[in-house]
């Protein structure tokens, strides 16, 4: 869904001026506008043609409940790392972000309230900051299976056992969701979601298997429902100032609280892979969408691949090469590398052994895990990257408190479009 919304800052008024223009210069383009006008031109940051960067960010903002309905109610009341995290974004300014564990309600009721009572007020000595576009939908987590897909014996049941059953782990429906947020307009009619895709249909998925018997891990009935994704996959088509790029969202789960099986090691590799099997090329005719279309991207078409994957290049505990799919893939620039002072600083305290690069952690998952590189944000070849970063301040920089509302840190790339 989409959402327009009146804002104006000192950004927006001048393509207000811009867009005034357009009927009195020869030669202009023709805007056809639909929805809210106003909100539309609010949206554009410049001119179109004017080289002026597009922020794209990805943000694990915890902002998740395990009671249905409860960040509803935190966020109603008065949420103190709601206002942090809306600090952050503030000092940051997204043109485009996608966050993470932010909890799904069917009415939308979180993402209105954190727009309205937190982005839109100042927080911590920021500016207020307005979107006129956001889509969010449904996710698999936390919605019953019906299937005993942890193995124990039982279906459902309460805590953990009923999350692990979900098809997506998750305490109730919609638990650590995901929203999008864009000052540019969404293209509603042309997302595509993954949501129901099958674990199964992908070629050569990586079933699980016992490593004692050998044998697999689900039975037959069960492997032949299991859904790959467990929130969701997202192409959200978003008309910049450049052209259309297509913000490839997900958030694969993590690949452990399980067992020797490697049930959600070998899922994370499969979710990560999905992004690799979409942006390879259109004949994918296993690749179908929630709407029945199948095939991956266009080669033609500019992407972002967003999100926390859950899969540091080098350390922790994925499988090797899972996100590795993504950094290595020919269609996707990741030698420019969003670095932080707070990261290395926070690994040093932590003194656990790395392999990688410090400085390119973006979050701190406590003593035994420590630092890794978990978030991203992936232009496309066809976009010139000029600026990124991770909002990690080191501890001595006075945003340091409010970068400490979420274990993860936002990590932005800002880009041009590459001339045709």
């Amino acid at each position: 869904m989409t959402q327009a919304t009146s804002r104006i800052d000192r950004r927006g008024l001048s393509w207000l001026l811009a867009l005034a223009t357009l009927t009195l210069v020869p030669g202009c383009v023709r805007v056809n506008i639909q929805g809210n006008p106003e909100a539309w031109a609010n949206s554009m940051t410049e001119p179109m043609g004017a080289a002026v960067p597009v922020r794209v960010a990805t943000y694990n903002t915890s902002l998740y409940d395990e009671e249905e309905g409860g960040l509803v109610r935190r966020l109603e009341a008065g949420d103190a790392n709601a206002r942090n995290i809306a600090a952050v974004l503030q000092r940051v300014r997204p043109d485009i972000v996608l966050l993470n564990e932010f909890d799904y309600d069917a009415a939308h009721r979180a993402a209105e309230l954190f727009q309205r009572r937190y982005l839109e007020v100042a927080q911590a000595g920021g500016e207020p900051l307005r979107y006129a576009y956001r889509y969010l939908a449904p996710v698999n987590t936390g919605v019953p299976s019906g299937l005993d897909l942890d193995n124990n014996g039982t279906v459902g049941g309460s805590g953990r056992g009923r999350g692990n059953d979900a098809w997506g782990y998750g305490l109730h429906p919609g638990q650590y969701g995901m929203l999008v947020l864009s000052r540019h307009p969404i293209d509603s009619d042309a997302v595509r979601t993954f949501q129901h895709l099958r674990w199964s249909a992908m070629p050569g998925a990586l079933q699980p298997r016992d490593p004692r018997s050998g044998q697999a891990w689900y039975p037959p009935a069960t492997w032949s429902k299991l859904r790959l994704s467990s929130k969701s996959h997202w192409d959200v088509p978003i008309r910049t100032p450049g052209g259309v790029v297509h913000l490839l969202a997900a958030h694969p789960t993590p690949p452990v609280f399980d067992g020797p099986e490697n049930r959600n090691g070998a899922r994370n590799f499969d979710e990560i892979r999905l992004w690799r099997e979409y942006v390879s090329g259109d004949a994918q005719p296993w690749l179908c969408d929630d709407n029945g279309r199948c095939g991956g991207l266009p080669a033609s078409a500019q992407f972002v691949i967003v999100g926390d994957y859950n899969a540091d290049p080098v350390d922790g505990d994925g499988m090797p090469g899972a996100i590795g799919q993504l950094l290595d893939h020919p269609r996707v620039q990741a030698t420019r590398i969003p670095r932080s002072a707070g990261a290395v600083e926070r690994a040093a305290e932590r003194r656990l052994p790395r392999n990688g690069d410090t400085a390119t952690h973006t979050g701190d998952f406590g003593p035994k895990a420590g630092t890794l590189r978990l978030d991203y944000v992936l232009p496309s070849r066809g976009l010139d990257v000029v600026g990124e970063g991770v909002f990690w301040p080191a501890s001595s920089d006075p945003d340091a408190a409010i970068a400490a509302a979420s274990d993860h840190h936002l990590v932005w790339v800002d880009f041009n479009r590459i001339p045709d």
